[in-house]
């Protein structure tokens, strides 16, 4: 296994107490529809976090991230609004790798260097089995929707397009 696909099941453990299992794959699953393909499961079922930054507002720089459904577009304007900031953009890639501790690609849904703010698409809920990176972007960990909201602190709110 991935040294930070390891690190990712040993944060999971320790933090949360789950027993993630890690599913790796060779061609990758940098892209919602590329995970979807080497899972077998639908692009929606793909829990992909999104790490962004706020502009403005009483969580101005703040980064904070979204879980979403690989088949939803995030809509930006509808993050500042949820946040109570003027806007919101893609965080930077160093940045989240310095706050968050993962790199883009392979940002988890949970374990994170710090705690961030999270929103959660309900589109996820419709499934049983949902899948989220797992510190690489070649692994992946299924895990119920429900429960990955729960461990997130995650607030279910559609911010989606």
């Amino acid at each position: 296994m991935h040294p930070r696909a390891a690190e990712f099941a040993e944060r999971a453990r320790e933090r949360y107490d789950a027993d993630v299992d890690v599913l790796e794959f060779e061609a990758g699953t940098e892209t919602a529809a590329a995970a979807a393909d080497a899972v077998g499961c639908e692009t929606g079922a793909i829990a992909s976090t999104i790490v962004v930054s706020l502009s403005g507002g009483e969580r101005d720089g703040a980064l904070v991230a979204a879980v979403t459904s690989g088949a939803n577009r995030l809509d930006l304007d509808a993050v500042a609004d949820h946040f109570g900031a003027d806007a919101a953009e893609m965080g930077d890639p160093d940045r989240i790798r310095e706050v968050v501790g993962w790199s883009i690609g392979g940002v988890p849904p949970i374990a994170h260097d710090a705690a961030l703010p999270t929103v959660f698409d309900p589109t996820l809920t419709e499934y049983d089995t949902v899948y989220g990176a797992a510190g690489t972007p070649s692994a992946v960990f299924a895990v119920d929707p429900k429960t990955l909201a729960d461990l997130a602190d995650a607030t279910v709110v559609d911010l989606t397009e």
